[in-house]
């Protein structure tokens, strides 16, 4: 088996953890994911420890792929029902060149191994050291960007939730605005729609990293998502059931028309 493959080839979680896995079932069912590899655990290690042959594989293996990029960790036991460690690995975004993905895979690699995530680990019944493995992918130029359930996640009705902004998803998920708020049921008929205020929208700098931009003040309270884009988005959300199972929680992108699916896993909690 090989450490380094491209998302379509990434089969086996125990090598290249759950998101990478998750991604790669994706793309072999036919749904749209920003082109990638992913990293095993292995390499990763590797890599934090400094072995100049496991960085130039890395290297070599992003080269490919259009800057800039995203670099987000795929720990073997990440995403799971139980425990999602979000908020607890580190994701890098904007990553500008090929050069400093090493660098980026070495700061993930520590994120999962510092006090908070061990921490974390154990106070979800995971006492065994991580296996990092890591996902780079291109990363979109959104233009609206967000979450969503397949089931409400606070009243477990089945209908899908769907949360939304401007920019990249890293505005609704790090919780810098309010963002839109839409429920839509199985036959795809609307049931609510309401504007939030979109203050701030996170984009990328052409020097790497990301900046909080402010949104013209017509659109802080615009909904941004169209009917058409609502009805993809619950497309998507039937599809991730049929390929993952039910109770999905997801994250999505729009960038030059197309909707793209970023992250799919379980829903770890329901109910207030």
């Amino acid at each position: 088996m090989k450490d380094v493959v491209p998302l379509s080839k990434a089969t086996d979680t125990a090598i290249f953890g759950s998101k990478a896995v998750g991604l790669g079932d994706a793309e072999r069912k036919g749904l749209s994911v920003p082109p990638g590899v992913a990293l095993s655990g292995a390499i990763v290690e590797a890599v934090a420890s400094g072995d100049e042959r496991a960085i130039e594989r890395v290297l070599k293996s992003v080269q490919p792929l259009n800057r800039p990029l995203a670099v987000r960790s795929s720990a073997v036991d990440e995403d799971g029902a139980e425990a999602s460690f979000a908020g607890q690995h580190l994701t890098l975004l904007n990553v500008p060149s090929s050069a400093e993905v090493s660098s980026a895979v070495r700061e993930i690699w520590w994120s999962a191994n510092s006090d908070s995530a061990i921490t974390y680990r154990q106070r979800v019944g995971l006492f065994a050291r991580p296996s990092v493995g890591v996902v780079v992918q291109t990363l979109l130029d959104s233009d609206v960007a967000g979450v969503m359930f397949t089931l409400n996640p606070m009243t477990g009705a089945d209908e899908c939730v769907i949360e939304a902004s401007w920019g990249l998803g890293e505005a609704v998920v790090a919780g810098l605005v309010i963002p839109d708020y839409y429920r839509i049921d199985r036959s795809a008929r609307v049931l609510e729609r309401k504007a939030g205020r979109k203050k701030r929208a996170i984009r990328s700098v052409a020097a790497g990293g990301t900046v909080e931009e402010e949104v013209a003040p017509n659109l802080v309270e615009q909904l941004c998502l169209e009917d058409d884009q609502l009805a993809e988005l619950h497309g998507l959300a039937l599809r991730c059931e049929e390929v993952y199972g039910p109770a999905r929680d997801i994250e999505w992108a729009f960038a030059n028309g197309t909707l793209y699916l970023l992250q799919c896993r379980a829903v770890t909690r329901v109910g207030i």
